[in-house]
Order: C-alpha cells, then sequence, then structure tokens
C-alpha cells in the first residue's frame, strides 16, 4: 500500500495493523539483501517507498514505475562549467584557473616578451607580469588601464633590458614624484614593483624604482 503521510497518534489510540503498514512500515527506509529479496518482499511497491540494498550499498527510491538510484544526479542545470553525464560515464568539472587563483588570493602569472604593453584591467588586473626581453621594454599605463581601485599588478624584469613604467594621463606617483607624462625605471634585471590603483586613474609605484 501506499504511505499514508504523517499521523500523530494520540494517548490510548488503537495502532492498527494498517496504521503500522501505511504510517511506519511502508514510509521508513527498507533494508534487502539484494534486489530480488526486495522483489520477493514487495510484490506491488507505492511510489515513495525507500529501500537500501546491502549487496551494491545502494539507496533506492520507487518512483511509481521502477526503483531508481538515489545516488545519481539528475534534472540539474550544468551551466557552462559542467559537462558529461548522461545516463552513464564521467562527468567532467571545467575549472578557471584564473577565478580559482583569484579566490585563493594567488597571482596569475604572465610572461611577456614584447619590448610595449599598455595596461587594461581586463588582461592585467590581479596578474603578476614577468617582462623577459633583452631590449628596454616600456609599460604604459593611462587613462583606459582603468584599473578597479584596490587592484594591483606585480611587474618583474626578469629580461636584462631596462623596464620602463610609464604614466600617460593617468597619474602615478612614487619616489617623491607625482606624473601624468613622467616615468620610472624598475632596477636592475630580476628586481620588481608593484602598481596599485587607489582612486580612478591614479596609481602608487612601489619597490625597486627610479623616478626618471
Amino acid at each position: 500500500m501506499a504511505g499514508l503521510g504523517r499521523k500523530v497518534f494520540a494517548a490510548n489510540e488503537v495502532l492498527t495493523a494498517a496504521d503500522v503498514n501505511g504510517y511506519l512500515m511502508d514510509q521508513t527506509v527498507m533494508v534487502f539483501a539484494d534486489a530480488t529479496a526486495r522483489t520477493a518482499a514487495i510484490a506491488a511497491p507505492s511510489e515513495g517507498m525507500a529501500s537500501y540494498l546491502i549487496d551494491t550499498s545502494s539507496f533506492e527510491i520507487y518512483d511509481g514505475s521502477a526503483w531508481a538510484g538515489g545516488g545519481d544526479i539528475t534534472s540539474v542545470v550544468a551551466g557552462t562549467a559542467l559537462t558529461g553525464g548522461g545516463t552513464g560515464g564521467d562527468v567532467t568539472l571545467n575549472v578557471d584557473l584564473a577565478e580559482t587563483t583569484a579566490a585563493a588570493g594567488l597571482a596569475s602569472f604572465v610572461t611577456d616578451a614584447t619590448t610595449s604593453r599598455t595596461l587594461t584591467s581586463a588582461a592585467d588586473e590581479g596578474k603578476t607580469i614577468r617582462f623577459t626581453s633583452g631590449s628596454a621594454t616600456v609599460v604604459t599605463v593611462n587613462a583606459s588601464s582603468d584599473f578597479t581601485v584596490g587592484a594591483r599588478v606585480d611587474i618583474i624584469a626578469d629580461g636584462a633590458g631596462e623596464l620602463t613604467i610609464e604614466a600617460d594621463g593617468a597619474t602615478i606617483k612614487a619616489a617623491e614624484t607625482s606624473t601624468t607624462t613622467g616615468s620610472f625605471t624598475i632596477g636592475a634585471q630580476y628586481s620588481a614593483a608593484t602598481l596599485l590603483c587607489v582612486a580612478t586613474d591614479e596609481y602608487r609605484l612601489i619597490g625597486n624604482i627610479t623616478a626618471v
């Protein structure tokens, strides 16, 4: 028989066989050695009945037409990061490494071998950029860089060429200098500096730097 839902029994009320079956037996998780034993015990299961099979360590629910495994995930909207699934096989979760490292407070590395780069919020915020050119390299910060206030970018001079940070409309303050048109050089090879946005189009340059 189908489960009867929930009932609050009154004191001294007679507990009938129908009550035991409908309120208790048919609404518990029934344990069986295997599916064969379950079929022998429940010839006509009702929707909502739940069972546990010892041989497969599986929890199953009768959905009205068949016993279905309770351990699978169905009718879930996966979005763009979940692929695979179906009636069998593996599910693959695609992780955005940039988002994961940002959430963990880790910097995402970018290697740049060119001699000219204009910083932008979309490409460079929160990144660590290793400039590796053997020639003089210029990194430009302008009004279009448009970093979010509080955002930063770490700059490493890994190349043998001189690395210069140049202001072009945005304000950079460092080494007792405030400029919208000047520039700063990062020290010798393997030196580094951090550019921090403190206000709209205003930055602080911190590290081994010299105003030009």
